[in-house]
């Protein structure tokens, strides 16, 4: 189990080997910031090599699982410059491939509002179990900006026709629709998703550890879409240009500033 003290997450770790990780910022509804990126960095890679893990389940304390950007690290992201929003980006961008290549099984237990990165975690994720009345949006789009470094997880877990409708509108949806579009396996009542959880984590405990290892490496470097160093790159990249622009600055100063952007005309 890590030994180091993390700031916004939690780490417990069962003598079977279940470990969860808990996005612990309840008061702004677990919304990322460059803290948290750091945290859930350091967090998986110390877990990768831990042998007392043997499966990572993710959760959110409080109402929501992940809410995306927290609204301080919007305001200053707003103010750095493309080089330094590069270099942000790229954190992220790394967090997720972490866990997306995370050598273990992966589960997402999800509830309350997943938004922007939050959809980017659990699309990185082997499992999502999802409370039924959870609400998704990937709403970079209503910003002005888009979902770049999760973008390829998305697609990946959503397909390409279902993928673009969300990212395209930024509308919200619900549990239902996400079962349906392949980014959340399960969705049950609330009163039951503890139930589901345990279920998923003993069926996963009574395997073959080193099997797993293999057969999800197998999966991800034959069977999947490469999410390498190099799209890790050209995808922080995009959103850094896109950060940068007229559009971007209107978009992100519009929601800063609680008014329309001035692409709306309604």
């Amino acid at each position: 189990m890590p030994t180091q003290h993390f700031e916004t997450i939690k780490i417990d770790v069962t003598p079977e080997g279940a470990c969860t990780l808990l996005l612990n910022r309840p008061k702004v509804h677990n919304a990322f910031d460059e803290f948290m990126i750091e945290d859930i960095t350091n967090a998986l890679q110390q877990l990768q090599a831990d042998e007392a893990v043997r499966v990572l389940c993710i959760k959110g304390a409080g109402a929501s699982f992940c809410a995306g950007a927290n609204l301080n690290w919007m305001k200053r992201t707003a103010e750095y410059a493309q080089e330094e929003n590069y270099r942000d980006a790229l954190r992220m961008a790394n967090m997720m491939y972490s866990l997306y290549s995370f050598p273990k099984p992966t589960v997402a237990v999800v509830h309350g509002a997943v938004y922007g990165g939050g959809v980017g975690l659990i699309a990185c994720c082997d499992i999502v179990l999802a409370e039924s009345s959870t609400v998704f949006s990937l709403s970079e789009v209503k910003l002005g900006l888009i979902p770049a470094v999760i973008g390829p997880y998305v697609v990946n877990a959503m397909g390409t026709r279902s993928a673009k409708r969300y990212i395209l509108t930024g509308e919200r949806f619900d549990a239902s629709a996400a079962c349906r579009s392949g980014l959340v396996h399960e969705s049950t009542d609330a009163e039951l998703l503890a139930e589901s959880e345990a279920e998923i984590m003993r069926e996963l405990l009574s395997c073959g550890p080193n099997a797993q290892k293999v057969a999800k490496s197998l999966v991800i470097e034959k069977f999947s879409p490469s999410m390498g160093e190099e799209i890790q790159k050209h995808t922080s990249g995009l959103i850094s240009k896109i950060r940068a622009s007229e559009e971007g600055k209107e978009g992100v100063g519009a929601f800063l500033d609680k008014r329309s952007p001035a692409w709306r005309k309604h």
